[in-house]
Protein backbone atom coordinates (compact mmCIF):
# COMPACT_ATOMS: atom_id res chain seq x y z
CA UNK A 1 0.00 0.00 0.00
CA UNK A 2 2.74 2.28 0.93
CA UNK A 3 4.66 1.79 -2.38
CA UNK A 4 1.39 2.67 -4.19
CA UNK A 5 1.16 5.71 -2.22
CA UNK A 6 5.01 6.86 -2.84
CA UNK A 7 4.33 5.76 -6.42
CA UNK A 8 1.34 8.43 -6.64
CA UNK A 9 3.50 11.04 -4.92
CA UNK A 10 6.61 10.36 -7.25
CA UNK A 11 4.15 10.41 -10.21
CA UNK A 12 2.80 13.72 -8.80
CA UNK A 13 6.27 15.54 -8.53
CA UNK A 14 7.51 14.25 -11.61
CA UNK A 15 4.24 15.82 -13.56
CA UNK A 16 5.05 19.06 -11.46
CA UNK A 17 8.44 19.09 -12.39
CA UNK A 18 7.47 18.78 -15.75
CA UNK A 19 5.47 22.04 -15.74
CA UNK A 20 8.01 23.66 -14.32
CA UNK A 21 10.11 22.92 -16.73
CA UNK A 22 8.19 24.87 -19.24
CA UNK A 23 8.00 27.88 -16.79
CA UNK A 24 11.83 27.83 -16.45
CA UNK A 25 12.29 27.87 -20.52
CA UNK A 26 12.54 23.96 -21.23
CA UNK A 27 11.86 23.94 -25.18
CA UNK A 28 8.02 22.93 -26.32
CA UNK A 29 9.20 19.62 -27.74
CA UNK A 30 11.18 18.27 -25.03
CA UNK A 31 8.78 18.65 -22.69
CA UNK A 32 6.34 17.11 -24.78
CA UNK A 33 8.89 14.12 -25.32
CA UNK A 34 9.48 13.40 -21.82
CA UNK A 35 5.89 13.86 -21.22
CA UNK A 36 5.50 10.58 -23.24
CA UNK A 37 8.43 8.88 -22.52
CA UNK A 38 7.12 8.68 -18.73
CA UNK A 39 3.68 9.03 -18.67
CA UNK A 40 0.84 6.93 -20.62
CA UNK A 41 -2.50 9.26 -19.70
CA UNK A 42 -2.88 11.96 -17.07
CA UNK A 43 -6.30 12.18 -15.65
CA UNK A 44 -8.26 15.97 -14.73
CA UNK A 45 -8.03 15.40 -11.35
CA UNK A 46 -4.63 15.40 -11.67
CA UNK A 47 -4.25 18.16 -13.62
CA UNK A 48 -6.11 20.26 -11.54
CA UNK A 49 -4.49 19.03 -8.53
CA UNK A 50 -0.95 20.25 -9.78
CA UNK A 51 -2.16 23.33 -10.88
CA UNK A 52 -3.96 24.28 -7.43
CA UNK A 53 -0.74 22.72 -5.92
CA UNK A 54 1.86 25.24 -7.87
CA UNK A 55 -0.35 28.23 -7.36
CA UNK A 56 -0.25 27.48 -3.85
CA UNK A 57 3.67 27.12 -3.58
CA UNK A 58 3.59 30.69 -4.89
CA UNK A 59 3.66 30.22 -8.48
CA UNK A 60 1.45 33.63 -9.87
CA UNK A 61 -2.02 32.14 -11.30
CA UNK A 62 -1.30 34.49 -14.36
CA UNK A 63 2.36 32.44 -14.80
CA UNK A 64 0.27 29.35 -15.49
CA UNK A 65 -2.34 31.64 -17.48
CA UNK A 66 0.24 32.61 -19.71
CA UNK A 67 1.73 29.13 -19.96
CA UNK A 68 -1.87 27.36 -19.87
CA UNK A 69 -2.28 26.74 -23.34
CA UNK A 70 1.09 24.98 -23.68
CA UNK A 71 0.32 22.57 -20.97
CA UNK A 72 -3.08 21.77 -23.01
CA UNK A 73 -0.55 21.11 -25.78
CA UNK A 74 1.69 18.73 -23.69
CA UNK A 75 -1.31 16.69 -22.53
CA UNK A 76 -3.10 16.44 -25.47
CA UNK A 77 -3.58 12.62 -26.08
CA UNK A 78 -2.39 12.08 -22.33
CA UNK A 79 -5.54 12.84 -20.85
CA UNK A 80 -7.07 9.55 -20.02
CA UNK A 81 -9.15 7.90 -22.57
CA UNK A 82 -12.68 7.37 -20.06
CA UNK A 83 -12.89 10.85 -20.58
CA UNK A 84 -13.54 10.98 -24.06
CA UNK A 85 -17.00 10.33 -23.48
CA UNK A 86 -19.53 11.50 -21.00
CA UNK A 87 -22.47 10.48 -19.88
CA UNK A 88 -23.90 13.94 -19.50
CA UNK A 89 -22.60 15.42 -22.72
CA UNK A 90 -25.09 13.03 -23.99
CA UNK A 91 -28.46 14.22 -22.43
CA UNK A 92 -30.16 16.80 -24.45
CA UNK A 93 -29.86 20.04 -22.52
CA UNK A 94 -27.84 19.49 -19.56
CA UNK A 95 -25.85 21.89 -18.90
CA UNK A 96 -22.73 20.01 -19.85
CA UNK A 97 -24.44 18.80 -22.99
CA UNK A 98 -25.00 23.05 -23.63
CA UNK A 99 -21.25 23.29 -23.18
CA UNK A 100 -20.57 20.57 -24.98
CA UNK A 101 -22.78 21.88 -28.14
CA UNK A 102 -22.03 25.03 -28.13
CA UNK A 103 -18.10 23.88 -28.27
CA UNK A 104 -19.20 21.92 -31.48
CA UNK A 105 -20.78 25.08 -32.87
CA UNK A 106 -17.57 27.45 -32.13
CA UNK A 107 -15.22 25.10 -33.96
CA UNK A 108 -18.00 24.65 -36.75
CA UNK A 109 -17.57 28.34 -37.18
CA UNK A 110 -13.93 28.76 -36.84
CA UNK A 111 -13.29 25.74 -39.59
CA UNK A 112 -16.46 27.09 -41.95
CA UNK A 113 -17.02 30.66 -41.51
CA UNK A 114 -13.68 32.28 -40.30
CA UNK A 115 -10.32 30.49 -41.67
CA UNK A 116 -11.39 29.56 -45.36
CA UNK A 117 -11.58 33.47 -46.03
CA UNK A 118 -8.41 34.27 -43.66
CA UNK A 119 -6.49 32.01 -46.22
CA UNK A 120 -8.52 33.39 -48.98
CA UNK A 121 -7.56 36.73 -47.77
CA UNK A 122 -3.82 36.01 -47.42
CA UNK A 123 -3.71 35.25 -50.72
CA UNK A 124 -6.33 37.43 -52.62
CA UNK A 125 -6.54 40.49 -50.60
CA UNK A 126 -10.02 40.85 -51.37
CA UNK A 127 -12.98 42.87 -49.97
CA UNK A 128 -15.31 40.32 -49.99
CA UNK A 129 -12.63 37.95 -47.81
CA UNK A 130 -12.56 40.84 -45.64
CA UNK A 131 -16.04 41.42 -44.97
CA UNK A 132 -17.01 37.88 -44.31
CA UNK A 133 -13.42 37.70 -41.71
CA UNK A 134 -16.04 40.45 -39.91
CA UNK A 135 -18.89 39.01 -39.97
CA UNK A 136 -17.52 35.55 -38.74
CA UNK A 137 -16.32 37.15 -35.73
CA UNK A 138 -19.22 39.45 -35.11
CA UNK A 139 -20.90 35.92 -34.34
CA UNK A 140 -17.90 34.64 -32.62
CA UNK A 141 -17.93 37.67 -30.41
CA UNK A 142 -20.94 35.51 -28.70
CA UNK A 143 -18.85 33.01 -27.08
CA UNK A 144 -18.68 35.93 -24.32
CA UNK A 145 -22.37 34.61 -23.38
CA UNK A 146 -20.38 30.85 -23.47
CA UNK A 147 -17.55 31.90 -20.78
CA UNK A 148 -20.15 34.28 -19.00
CA UNK A 149 -21.65 31.19 -17.99
CA UNK A 150 -18.82 28.93 -17.86
CA UNK A 151 -17.69 31.76 -15.07
CA UNK A 152 -20.56 32.27 -13.44
CA UNK A 153 -22.34 29.18 -12.88
CA UNK A 154 -20.06 26.18 -13.14
CA UNK A 155 -16.90 28.00 -11.16
CA UNK A 156 -18.94 29.09 -8.29
CA UNK A 157 -19.76 25.36 -7.76
CA UNK A 158 -16.29 23.77 -8.21
CA UNK A 159 -15.12 26.50 -6.25
CA UNK A 160 -17.49 25.34 -3.67
CA UNK A 161 -16.63 21.99 -3.83
CA UNK A 162 -12.60 22.81 -3.10
CA UNK A 163 -11.43 22.94 -6.71
CA UNK A 164 -10.47 26.37 -7.12
CA UNK A 165 -6.82 26.57 -9.22
CA UNK A 166 -8.74 25.85 -13.21
CA UNK A 167 -11.23 28.38 -12.57
CA UNK A 168 -8.85 30.81 -11.54
CA UNK A 169 -6.46 29.72 -14.68
CA UNK A 170 -9.29 29.43 -17.17
CA UNK A 171 -11.02 32.90 -16.51
CA UNK A 172 -7.96 35.10 -17.32
CA UNK A 173 -7.47 33.21 -20.75
CA UNK A 174 -11.20 33.93 -20.83
CA UNK A 175 -10.50 37.41 -20.39
CA UNK A 176 -7.50 37.40 -23.07
CA UNK A 177 -9.42 36.11 -25.73
CA UNK A 178 -12.69 38.55 -25.33
CA UNK A 179 -10.15 41.12 -25.24
CA UNK A 180 -8.96 39.88 -28.61
CA UNK A 181 -12.09 39.46 -30.51
CA UNK A 182 -12.93 42.96 -29.70
CA UNK A 183 -9.72 44.30 -30.76
CA UNK A 184 -9.87 42.47 -34.40
CA UNK A 185 -13.60 43.35 -34.63
CA UNK A 186 -12.16 47.07 -34.10
CA UNK A 187 -9.25 46.68 -36.28
CA UNK A 188 -11.07 45.77 -39.45
CA UNK A 189 -13.56 48.35 -38.77
CA UNK A 190 -10.73 50.81 -40.01
CA UNK A 191 -10.30 51.70 -43.63
CA UNK A 192 -6.86 50.58 -43.24
CA UNK A 193 -4.54 48.25 -41.32
CA UNK A 194 -1.49 46.08 -41.91
CA UNK A 195 -2.91 42.84 -43.66
CA UNK A 196 -0.03 40.27 -41.85
CA UNK A 197 -0.07 41.85 -38.45
CA UNK A 198 -3.99 41.39 -38.56
CA UNK A 199 -3.75 37.87 -39.60
CA UNK A 200 -1.16 36.74 -36.86
CA UNK A 201 -3.39 37.52 -34.66
CA UNK A 202 -6.15 35.79 -36.18
CA UNK A 203 -4.44 33.18 -36.01
CA UNK A 204 -2.68 33.27 -32.70
CA UNK A 205 -6.33 33.58 -31.34
CA UNK A 206 -8.16 31.00 -33.41
CA UNK A 207 -5.40 28.70 -31.85
CA UNK A 208 -6.16 30.08 -28.48
CA UNK A 209 -10.01 29.43 -28.79
CA UNK A 210 -9.31 25.98 -30.29
CA UNK A 211 -6.80 25.24 -27.60
CA UNK A 212 -9.61 26.54 -24.55
CA UNK A 213 -12.08 23.81 -26.54
CA UNK A 214 -10.01 21.10 -25.78
CA UNK A 215 -9.26 22.57 -22.37
CA UNK A 216 -13.12 22.40 -21.63
CA UNK A 217 -14.32 18.74 -23.15
CA UNK A 218 -11.01 17.29 -21.68
CA UNK A 219 -10.34 19.15 -18.29
CA UNK A 220 -13.14 21.05 -17.81
CA UNK A 221 -16.32 19.43 -18.27
CA UNK A 222 -14.98 15.75 -16.94
CA UNK A 223 -13.98 17.65 -13.71
CA UNK A 224 -16.97 18.91 -13.41
CA UNK A 225 -18.63 15.69 -13.64
CA UNK A 226 -16.65 13.84 -10.99
CA UNK A 227 -17.50 16.90 -8.64
CA UNK A 228 -20.74 18.45 -8.85
CA UNK A 229 -23.97 16.71 -7.46
CA UNK A 230 -27.48 16.70 -9.19
CA UNK A 231 -28.64 19.71 -7.09
CA UNK A 232 -25.42 21.71 -8.47
CA UNK A 233 -26.60 20.45 -12.20
CA UNK A 234 -30.34 21.78 -10.97
CA UNK A 235 -29.12 24.98 -10.10
CA UNK A 236 -27.22 25.64 -12.87
CA UNK A 237 -30.18 24.45 -15.30
CA UNK A 238 -32.20 26.98 -13.73
CA UNK A 239 -29.86 30.01 -13.87
CA UNK A 240 -29.14 29.13 -17.75
CA UNK A 241 -31.95 31.02 -19.27
CA UNK A 242 -30.64 34.11 -17.68
CA UNK A 243 -27.27 34.43 -19.16
CA UNK A 244 -28.53 32.41 -22.57
CA UNK A 245 -26.87 30.68 -25.18
CA UNK A 246 -24.03 31.04 -27.56
CA UNK A 247 -24.91 30.49 -31.39
CA UNK A 248 -27.23 26.96 -30.44
CA UNK A 249 -30.07 26.62 -28.01
CA UNK A 250 -31.23 23.14 -27.38
CA UNK A 251 -33.78 21.93 -28.82
CA UNK A 252 -35.66 20.58 -25.63
CA UNK A 253 -35.11 21.63 -21.94
CA UNK A 254 -33.28 19.17 -19.48
CA UNK A 255 -35.82 18.43 -16.66
CA UNK A 256 -35.14 16.60 -13.93
CA UNK A 257 -37.47 15.16 -11.09
CA UNK A 258 -35.84 15.99 -7.91
CA UNK A 259 -35.46 12.92 -5.41
CA UNK A 260 -36.84 13.55 -1.84
CA UNK A 261 -33.44 13.78 -0.84
CA UNK A 262 -32.48 16.74 -2.95
CA UNK A 263 -35.16 18.39 -1.77
CA UNK A 264 -35.05 17.98 1.98
CA UNK A 265 -30.73 19.08 1.58
CA UNK A 266 -32.39 22.33 0.01
CA UNK A 267 -34.72 23.01 3.28
CA UNK A 268 -31.40 21.89 5.34
CA UNK A 269 -29.28 24.31 3.36
CA UNK A 270 -31.44 27.38 4.20
CA UNK A 271 -32.09 25.92 8.26
CA UNK A 272 -33.19 29.20 9.89
CA UNK A 273 -32.86 31.32 6.81
CA UNK A 274 -35.16 33.11 4.57
CA UNK A 275 -35.05 31.64 1.34
CA UNK A 276 -35.23 34.02 -1.98
CA UNK A 277 -35.11 33.19 -5.71
CA UNK A 278 -31.30 33.74 -5.64
CA UNK A 279 -29.56 32.61 -1.69
CA UNK A 280 -30.84 33.08 1.43
CA UNK A 281 -29.72 35.27 4.47
CA UNK A 282 -31.15 35.01 7.95
CA UNK A 283 -33.67 37.89 9.47
CA UNK A 284 -30.87 39.57 11.32
CA UNK A 285 -28.60 39.99 8.11
CA UNK A 286 -32.10 41.20 6.27
CA UNK A 287 -32.87 44.02 8.32
CA UNK A 288 -29.64 45.12 8.33
CA UNK A 289 -29.40 44.97 4.22
CA UNK A 290 -32.44 47.00 3.63
CA UNK A 291 -31.68 49.56 6.05
CA UNK A 292 -28.12 49.71 4.87
CA UNK A 293 -29.89 50.66 1.54
CA UNK A 294 -29.28 54.26 0.66
CA UNK A 295 -32.93 55.22 0.23
CA UNK A 296 -36.58 54.67 2.25
CA UNK A 297 -38.66 51.62 1.65
CA UNK A 298 -42.22 51.39 2.36
CA UNK A 299 -44.60 48.77 1.96
CA UNK A 300 -48.34 48.60 1.65
CA UNK A 301 -49.90 45.42 1.72
CA UNK A 302 -53.29 44.58 -0.28
CA UNK A 303 -55.43 45.53 2.43
CA UNK A 304 -53.86 49.19 2.10
CA UNK A 305 -52.47 48.29 5.56
CA UNK A 306 -48.92 49.49 6.16
CA UNK A 307 -46.61 46.92 6.62
CA UNK A 308 -43.05 47.40 6.81
CA UNK A 309 -40.33 50.09 6.46
CA UNK A 310 -37.00 50.77 6.74
CA UNK A 311 -34.92 52.80 9.09
CA UNK A 312 -32.17 53.88 7.37
CA UNK A 313 -29.42 56.41 8.72
CA UNK A 314 -30.57 59.27 5.98
CA UNK A 315 -34.63 58.72 6.12
CA UNK A 316 -36.25 61.46 4.02
CA UNK A 317 -39.39 61.53 5.42
CA UNK A 318 -40.60 60.87 8.94
CA UNK A 319 -42.47 58.09 9.75
CA UNK A 320 -42.81 57.01 13.85
CA UNK A 321 -43.49 53.27 14.24
CA UNK A 322 -46.98 54.01 14.73
CA UNK A 323 -48.11 54.04 11.36
CA UNK A 324 -47.35 49.92 11.28
CA UNK A 325 -50.95 48.48 10.44
CA UNK A 326 -52.29 52.13 9.82
CA UNK A 327 -54.84 52.08 6.25
CA UNK A 328 -52.18 54.26 4.05
CA UNK A 329 -55.06 56.51 2.87
CA UNK A 330 -54.54 58.19 7.08
CA UNK A 331 -50.93 58.66 6.47
CA UNK A 332 -51.65 61.66 3.93
CA UNK A 333 -52.40 64.70 4.38
CA UNK A 334 -56.46 65.07 3.17
CA UNK A 335 -55.50 67.02 -0.12
CA UNK A 336 -53.25 64.31 -1.55
CA UNK A 337 -55.21 61.34 -0.83
CA UNK A 338 -57.11 60.82 -3.57
CA UNK A 339 -53.79 60.62 -5.38
CA UNK A 340 -52.33 57.95 -3.43
CA UNK A 341 -55.69 56.03 -3.46
CA UNK A 342 -55.68 56.56 -7.29
CA UNK A 343 -51.88 55.20 -7.61
CA UNK A 344 -53.09 51.98 -5.30
CA UNK A 345 -56.25 51.36 -7.18
CA UNK A 346 -54.69 51.41 -10.83
CA UNK A 347 -51.72 48.84 -9.47
CA UNK A 348 -55.22 46.60 -8.07
CA UNK A 349 -56.60 46.76 -11.16
CA UNK A 350 -53.55 46.13 -13.33
CA UNK A 351 -53.72 49.60 -14.92
CA UNK A 352 -50.11 50.19 -13.79
CA UNK A 353 -47.18 48.90 -12.62
CA UNK A 354 -45.51 51.99 -11.49
CA UNK A 355 -45.60 55.82 -11.00
CA UNK A 356 -43.05 58.23 -10.49
CA UNK A 357 -42.92 61.70 -9.02
CA UNK A 358 -39.64 63.89 -7.96
CA UNK A 359 -40.14 67.21 -6.06
CA UNK A 360 -37.90 69.83 -4.13
CA UNK A 361 -37.71 70.25 -0.60
CA UNK A 362 -35.15 71.80 2.20
CA UNK A 363 -32.44 71.79 -0.40
CA UNK A 364 -33.03 68.08 -1.63
CA UNK A 365 -34.13 66.79 -4.47
CA UNK A 366 -36.34 63.84 -3.89
CA UNK A 367 -37.56 61.22 -6.22
CA UNK A 368 -40.16 59.17 -5.30
CA UNK A 369 -41.06 56.06 -7.28
CA UNK A 370 -44.27 53.51 -6.50
CA UNK A 371 -44.06 49.95 -7.34
CA UNK A 372 -47.02 47.32 -7.80
CA UNK A 373 -46.21 44.15 -6.17
CA UNK A 374 -47.24 40.92 -7.57
CA UNK A 375 -46.45 37.04 -7.16
CA UNK A 376 -45.28 34.87 -10.19
CA UNK A 377 -48.75 34.70 -10.93
CA UNK A 378 -49.31 38.03 -11.35
CA UNK A 379 -51.99 38.73 -8.01
CA UNK A 380 -51.25 42.07 -6.46
CA UNK A 381 -49.75 41.58 -2.84
CA UNK A 382 -49.29 45.24 -2.06
CA UNK A 383 -47.54 48.48 -3.20
CA UNK A 384 -43.86 49.27 -2.44
CA UNK A 385 -42.93 52.99 -1.93
CA UNK A 386 -38.97 53.86 -2.69
CA UNK A 387 -37.87 57.44 -2.36
CA UNK A 388 -34.69 58.77 -2.24
CA UNK A 389 -32.31 61.94 -2.49
CA UNK A 390 -31.40 61.60 -5.70
CA UNK A 391 -29.31 65.79 -5.42
CA UNK A 392 -26.13 64.10 -5.26
CA UNK A 393 -26.23 61.41 -8.08
CA UNK A 394 -27.14 64.80 -10.34
CA UNK A 395 -24.16 66.34 -9.25
CA UNK A 396 -21.98 63.77 -10.51
CA UNK A 397 -19.71 64.50 -13.35
CA UNK A 398 -16.77 63.07 -15.32
CA UNK A 399 -15.55 59.87 -13.88
CA UNK A 400 -14.49 58.16 -10.58
CA UNK A 401 -12.03 54.89 -11.45
CA UNK A 402 -9.91 55.16 -7.98
CA UNK A 403 -10.22 54.38 -4.26
CA UNK A 404 -11.28 57.37 -1.83
CA UNK A 405 -7.85 57.81 0.01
Amino acid sequence: MSELINNSVTRKEKLKDLIRSLHDGVPFEEAREQFQKEFGAVSTQEISQIEKELIKEGLPVAEVQRLCDVHASIFKGGIEEIHKENIYTNIIGHPLNVLFVENRAIEKLINEEIRPYVETYADKKDHNSMLMIRIGFDRLSEIDIHYTRKENLFFPLLEKHGVTAPPKVMWGVDDEIRAEIKEIIKITSSPSFVVDDLLEKIDLLLIKITDMIFKEDNILIPLISETLTLGDFIKIDDATPEIGYCLVKPVKSWKVEQPKDIENKKTDEFNGEVKFDAGAMSPEIINAVLNTLPLDLTFVDADNKVKYFTQGKEGIFVRPKTVIGRDVSMCHPPQSVHVVDGIVESFRSGKKDHEDFWIQSKGKFIYIRYFAVRNADGEYLGTLEVTQNIKPITELEGEKRLVSE
